[in-house]
C-alpha cells in the first residue's frame, strides 16, 4: 500500500502546506488529490511571497488588478482568494463525502494584525464573506490578542485555523477559546458546528535548542511537544464540557501538526510525519516532505493517547535549563514576526512588479 494512503487509512488527514498557480493549473494539486490521498491545503504569508515571487503565471490577474485600481494588500487578497477558491473546488468532494470534517483549505488574516483583536476579527469576517466557499478556513494565530477574535469568530460561525501554537498549554488556550465560542452557539440556538483545526508548529522547537542539547538529545523535543499536546488533545474530547458541546451537534476541532519539515539535514526527511501519526487529527507538510513521503515513507504505531514519554523527554530538556514555557512564548512571538516579514516582503515583490507591469 502506498504510503500515504497508510496514513490516510490510519485516520489522519494529509495536507499540503503549500499553493502556487501552476501547482493547480498544472493539474499537479489533483493528483495529489487522486494519487496521494491528500485531503486538504494550508498558505500563508511566506508560501504567497515565494509563490508571487517566483513566478510570471500571477502577471495578467496583477494587470487586471491595477487595470481596477487595486494595489497593495488589497491586490494581494485578490490574487490569493483566486487560488484558494480554486483550491477549494478541488477539494470540495472530500468535503462533501466526509461531512466538512476534511477536504479543507486555509487562508491567513494579515499577520500585521496579530496582536489587534478587533481588526482580526473584521478582516476574517471580510475573507470568510469573499471566499463564500464553506470548505474555505480563515486563519488567526492563537496570540493572546488572537484568542478573543477566534471566539467571536467560532460564535459567528466562521470556520477558524488556528495558527502559530507551540505548546500544549498555548493549544489549550485555543481549545478553550474554541469552545466558549461553540457553547455561545449553543446558548443562542444556533448551529454549533463549526469547523476548526488547532495548528501546532513543531520543527522550529528542534531548532531553537540545537545548541543546548547533547547529540542523542536532538531532535526529540518537537516530537514530544506533539505528542503531549495530542495526550492533552485526547483528554479534551474526553472531558465532560466537550461531551456536553458534542450532545448539542458541535464539531470537535482538531489538532493539526504543522511545520512537519525536518529543519536538520542530518535527520530523516521525514521524521515528523512517521513520528506524529495519529487518527483524527491533520499533519499539514511541505510538497518537498510529501514527495519524500511518498516515496520511502512509512507509518509508526500512532501516538499513544497519553502522550507515551513526551513528559518525560520534555523533562529532560527542562533539566538542562532549557524554560520550556519562555521557549514557547518566544517562538510563537518570532513565529509572528517572520510571517510579517513575509508579509513585507510579500508586499514589495507585488509593488515592483506592479510597478514594472504598469509601466509595460
Amino acid at each position: 500500500m502506498h504510503p500515504t494512503r497508510q496514513l490516510h487509512d490510519l485516520g489522519q488527514s494529509l495536507w499540503l502546506d503549500n499553493i502556487t498557480r501552476e501547482l493547480l493549473r498544472s493539474g499537479t494539486l489533483k493528483r495529489y488529490i487522486d494519487d496521494w490521498s491528500v485531503t486538504g491545503l494550508t498558505s500563508n504569508p511566506t508560501i504567497f511571497d515565494l509563490a508571487i515571487k517566483g513566478s510570471a503565471a500571477y502577471d495578467p490577474a496583477i494587470r487586471a488588478g491595477l487595470a481596477a485600481g487595486r494595489s497593495g494588500e488589497a491586490l494581494f487578497f485578490d490574487l490569493a482568494l483566486e487560488d484558494i477558491v480554486a483550491a477549494a473546488d478541488l477539494f470540495r468532494p472530500v468535503w462533501e463525502r466526509t461531512d466538512g470534517v476534511d477536504g479543507r483549505v486555509s487562508i491567513e488574516v494579515s499577520p500585521r494584525l496579530a496582536h489587534d483583536t478587533a481588526s482580526t476579527l473584521a478582516a476574517a469576517r471580510e475573507l470568510h464573506a469573499r471566499a463564500a466557499r464553506p470548505n474555505v478556513y480563515i486563519k488567526i494565530p492563537g496570540t493572546p490578542e488572537g484568542l478573543p477574535a477566534i471566539e467571536e469568530a467560532i460564535a459567528a460561525g466562521i470556520p477558524i485555523n488556528v495558527t502559530l501554537l507551540f505548546s500544549p498549554a498555548q493549544y489549550l488556550a485555543a481549545a478553550e477559546a474554541y469552545l466558549r465560542g461553540v457553547e455561545r452557539r449553543i446558548a443562542a440556538g444556533s448551529n454549533p458546528a463549526v469547523g476548526s483545526v488547532a495548528s501546532l508548529f513543531i520543527s522550529r522547537w528542534d531548532v531553537a535548542v540545537r545548541a543546548q542539547v547533547p547529540a542523542e538529545r536532538a531532535n526529540t523535543l518537537g516530537l514530544a511537544v506533539g505528542r503531549a499536546s495530542y495526550a492533552a488533545y485526547r483528554a479534551l474530547l474526553d472531558s465532560p464540557r466537550m461531551q456536553h458541546a458534542l450532545n448539542f451537534g458541535a464539531r470537535p476541532q482538531r489538532l493539526l501538526m504543522a511545520s512537519t519539515g525536518t529543519k536538520d539535514p542530518q535527520a530523516s526527511d521525514i521524521l515528523y510525519v512517521r513520528g506524529l501519526a495519529a487518527p483524527f487529527t491533520v499533519n499539514t507538510i511541505p510538497e518537498a516532505t510529501l514527495k519524500a513521503f511518498a516515496d520511502h515513507g512509512s507509518v509508526d504505531a500512532p501516538i499513544p493517547a497519553d502522550g507515551g514519554d513526551a513528559e518525560a523527554t520534555m523533562a529532560a530538556h527542562s533539566a538542562l535549563g532549557i524554560d520550556l514555557d519562555a521557549l514557547a512564548a518566544r517562538l510563537q512571538d518570532e513565529g509572528a514576526k517572520a510571517f510579517v516579514k513575509s508579509w513585507e516582503s510579500l508586499l514589495a515583490v507585488l509593488a515592483a512588479k506592479s510597478a514594472a507591469l504598469g509601466s509595460a
